[in-house]
């Protein structure tokens, strides 16, 4: 059996892995878009180092873009298989694929405008035109492909290949996928983390651990670091509301992903309104991909952990208050950037690379009586990551920006676990692993995370390349 390592080799995005099984089948983990300033991203994303037409059967560990966002494209450059995701996965899927598909649509459409225009002031100008990565169409034949699965059930999913879905914790629906696969000799165990949450977090169970495995890749996102804990952080993010939005009058601008942080941010404040410690400041979820995320929150309860089921006894609605505005319009998202009012605004992306918070962030980066709250990983060269650290100047729509705002970074809202969270998750394989393979990580970040890996046990620890391949 061979592991040839596609995507998130010695970096967070674009997760994707093959397995290449010693009676041919080839199954795909993971098949995500490459994200922020990488090297060659245009490449990479374009790009296969595999023949989709050759993949069997694709494994979706949860709904993510750096690990759904090639799906369209894989099938409609060949791929034919069953993927299969748990239920939740699938409903996510199907609007963050869709939402992709008409960013990039706009964004080529953008280009092309501005290529032309170009080319009619010098034609001898050598742009070329773009076409988008996959289109909406693309998406709808991807979803015909999907298969829902429930945790914790055993299915063949190929003659002698046999799946079972462990709750990873990390977003609704997400997943550590676990395989027994027949061999020769003795049955190989396989494991592959997907992306690990964190324990006694609001909305979702605790990271279930995976299976006793033989083999294991397994993310390394915040390797290095530890988080903040739980009752520290709901009172640190009721002291940045108190002082920016109450004391200083001003905005507290929350860039965070449509998917999960949104839905833990509302769901912390509407336990903040419910305690009387909130008080009547307006909250905006200004995302139209939000919107929907949460819809499909609603409707799987199943992902739910206990204190959420016995919160709703008393608040059936976790994801709504009074004060509490989900944005559609883009005319009432504009609003937004020239109001005045002390407020919340919860916007996507998380890294400010993309969507409507790169316009509130523009216009509020300057006004020192603001605050842009960072509730979770960004990649170095986004703007997200610029102004995590600490610059005092920042380039968005061309023009030069002052960074007068107050920068606030609280990672322990990330739904990535820490250094200690990850290796307690694995604490159960130390008896049987030979190898672990470290991914979706950057490279210091996993080389710290494997010297404390050794010194906990784990003798045999890889850090691999992107496009390596592996025999195990």
């Amino acid at each position: 059996m061979k592991i040839k390592f596609c995507g998130a080799a010695k970096e967070v995005t674009g997760s994707c892995h093959l397995l290449k099984l010693e009676n041919g089948l080839r199954i795909l983990l993971d098949c995500g878009l490459f994200q922020g300033r990488v090297d060659n991203i245009d490449q990479l994303n374009n790009d296969w180092l595999f023949d989709p037409k050759e993949i069997d059967l694709m494994i979706l560990s949860h709904a993510h873009i750096d690990h759904c966002g090639r799906i369209p494209k894989l099938v409609k450059d060949g791929f034919k298989g069953d993927i299969f995701c748990t239920h939740a996965t699938r409903d996510l899927v199907s609007i963050m694929l869709m939402d992709a598909a008409h960013i990039q649509e706009r964004d080529v459409e953008f280009y092309n405008k501005r290529l032309a225009e170009k080319k009619r002031k010098n034609p001898k100008y050598k742009g070329q035109h773009r076409e988008p990565l996959y289109s909406a169409k693309d998406v709808a034949n991807a979803m015909t492909l999907f298969v829902g699965m429930s945790y914790d059930r055993l299915i063949e999913i190929s003659p002698g290949v046999h799946l079972i879905f462990t709750d990873a914790g990390h977003i609704l629906g997400s997943a550590s996928v676990n395989l027994r696969i027949k061999t020769q000799g003795d049955d190989l165990r396989f494991a592959f983390s997907g992306d690990i949450g964190r324990p006694d977090r609001p909305i979702l169970n605790d990271p279930h651990f995976m299976l006793p495995s033989d083999f294991i890749i397994t993310e390394s996102t915040y390797g290095d670091k530890l988080h903040l804990e739980k009752p520290a952080e709901k009172n640190h993010l009721m002291e940045i509301i108190q002082s920016t939005c109450i004391d200083n009058q001003g905005k507290v601008i929350i860039p965070a992903f449509s998917l999960g942080r949104t839905q833990e941010l509302v769901y912390i404040l509407d336990q903040l309104v419910n305690e009387k410690r909130l008080p009547k400041i307006p909250v905006y979820v200004d995302s139209p991909l939000a919107v929907n995320a949460t819809e499909v929150f609603r409707s799987h309860s199943e992902c739910f952990d206990f204190d959420l089921h016995q919160y709703m006894i008393k608040d059936p609605d976790p994801f709504g208050f009074n004060h509490l505005y989900y944005i559609h319009d883009v005319a009432e998202s504009k609003k937004l950037n020239f109001s005045k009012e002390p407020c919340i605004i919860i916007s996507s992306s998380g890294m400010v690379n993309a969507g409507r918070i790169k316009h509130h962030v523009f216009n509020n980066v300057e006004d020192p009586h603001n605050t842009i709250l960072f509730v979770g990983y960004c990649s170095p060269e986004t703007p997200g990551g610029i102004l995590r650290s600490g610059a005092e100047f920042i380039k968005m729509f061309g023009e030069v920006k002052k960074v007068n705002a107050k920068i606030e970074i609280m990672d322990s809202f990330s739904a990535h676990g820490d250094q200690k969270e990850m290796s307690h998750f694995l604490s159960n394989q130390q008896n049987t692993v030979s190898k672990v393979f470290l991914v979706h990580g950057e490279e210091q970040t996993q080389i710290a995370y494997k010297g404390h890996l050794n010194k906990i046990g784990f003798d045999h620890v890889d850090i691999p390349d992107l496009g390596q391949e592996v025999i195990i």
